[in-house]
């Protein structure tokens, strides 16, 4: 496994996200239980800004899981819609707020670009044809 959730939220960059559409924000508490204790984590998200601080305030979306579950999360490993199906998560609040969670964290590490794999489809069937037409 990768690095742990704590770790991931902790050095999560405040920078500019492009990954994340420009007229999503919100506010979004983590509530993730571990070793008889809960640890907060607020993200606050604008202008495709992620701000990480730790808080048991008030947010539009309420998500409360186990640190096993949030780890595997943070790693690409699972995808918070499969975990909610699941019961692995339970959430409150503005359910499309999970969604973005998903591309606040890493994808999976074999992951690639649908348009990278289409381009490698493309090169694949045209390279028999280039090498036929060179005969």
């Amino acid at each position: 496994m990768g690095v742990t959730a704590e770790q991931y939220l902790q050095q999560l960059d405040a920078g500019r996200r492009p990954d994340l559409p420009e007229t999503t924000a919100g506010t979004l508490r983590l509530d993730v239980r571990g070793d008889g204790c809960t640890d907060h984590w607020y993200l606050t998200i604008s202008d495709q800004h992620v701000q990480v601080t730790r808080s048991a305030d008030d947010a539009d979306l309420v998500v409360r899981l186990d640190h096993r579950v949030f780890d595997r999360m943070v790693n690409g490993e699972l995808h918070p819609g499969a975990a909610m199906l699941r019961n692995e998560l339970t959430m409150q609040g503005d359910m499309r707020l999970l969604l973005v969670l998903r591309r606040i964290f890493a994808g999976p590490a074999d992951a690639r670009h649908p348009r990278e794999l289409g381009r490698a489809a493309l090169a694949a069937r045209t390279a028999p044809a280039a090498r036929e037409g060179r005969s």
